[in-house]
């Protein structure tokens, strides 16, 4: 079994709202928990899809790893080190193995750019090219490697379509050879059609350089395709974790049932979903104790508005949170 890339701990980003001077002196602040407490760890050369709806805390996670957000508390390990006590400078060196892919191919692009400019960027912040002619011949292969030609490169992104300005933000994360890169819903923005050639070229990166992901999604599908794992995140915390295989066939979190459950079935003569929750989505704001599904969840109890429910191992690496489990 291959050894954890990345590990963490207890990740927690709490922002405080109403922070100006007559709400502080009425006691009228409050606190978002967008992470609250998660703990994961990713293998050399796996994927791991983490999954929930909009606003669950999924790319505040991404960003709380690359340190682009600061978390409030917990730990978040690279190859056994804590990159939350890494100097200023020690982490822009470190980012060179932790990119992120965001969400929108046409806002995380420069448009002022050419493509040449905009790959060889990170070329020269690191120091990995050493003349023009160097870094040409590098972005060249870094086209390439995500399927696009030389005739591409003294183009702007206005220029492009949504797949190839993402594969163009692909080769970005790519030119500094990173051991971990970071998926921010990078095919949601995308039609279909698209949607699957982004995520074969996913693969086949990751198949040639040993590549780690964390793959951000919404789409259960799109993760079911290209994960190796999965953790299922709801309203700051995950609920559950495992194998893709496992989590879709067996899942035991009646979240995780309810968001397979959601999904459209194109054979009519199959039986309606068998779990359906009813009711609004938790807030992340000033949470009450105990489940955050509790008002929603159809085996609730009175322990479940006590209690929060804590990661038991069901099977292996299966891990689920719920106290009926």
């Amino acid at each position: 079994m291959s050894e954890n890339l990345l590990e963490v701990k207890n990740l927690t980003k709490h922002f405080s709202l109403n922070t100006d001077l007559v709400s502080r002196l009425a006691g009228r602040t409050q606190t978002l928990k967008a992470v609250d407490g998660i703990s994961f760890h990713i293998r050399q050369g796996e994927t791991l899809g983490l999954v929930g709806e909009s606003g669950c805390g999924k790319s505040t996670t991404g960003r709380l790893i690359t340190r682009l957000v600061e978390p409030t508390a917990g730990e978040v390990k690279l190859r056994g080190e804590d990159m939350l006590d890494f100097s200023p400078k020690r982490m822009r060196q470190t980012r060179k193995n932790v990119q992120l892919v965001f969400q929108d191919p046409y806002s995380s692009l420069n448009p002022r750019k050419t493509i040449m400019q905009i790959l060889s960027r990170p070329l020269e912040v690191h120091n990995l090219a050493k003349s023009w002619h160097e870094k040409r011949e590098r972005v060249l292969e870094l086209l390439n490697l995500v399927g696009l030609g030389s005739e591409h490169i003294d183009r702007y992104p206005h220029e492009f379509s949504g797949g190839q300005r993402q594969r163009v933000a692909i080769a970005r994360g790519l030119s500094v050879n990173p051991e971990l890169m970071i998926g921010d819903e990078p095919v949601s923005a995308l039609d279909v059609s698209i949607q699957a050639q982004i995520l074969n070229l996913f693969r086949e990166l990751q198949e040639k350089f040993n590549l780690t992901y964390l793959f951000i999604a919404h789409d259960l599908s799109v993760i079911r395709h290209i994960s190796d794992r999965v953790a299922v995140m709801y309203v700051g915390k995950i609920v559950e974790s495992g194998p893709v295989a496992t989590i879709f066939s067996d899942p035991q979190h009646p979240y995780t049932k309810a968001l397979l459950a959601a999904v459209p079935e194109a054979d009519p003569k199959k039986p309606p979903p068998r779990l359906i929750l009813k009711g609004e989505v938790a807030t992340p704001i000033d949470p009450p104790p105990g489940c955050r599904l509790q008002g929603r969840c159809p085996i609730a109890t009175s322990i479940c508005g006590e209690v929060s429910p804590e990661l038991v191992t069901v099977d292996t690496d299966h891990q689920v949170a719920c106290h009926h489990l």
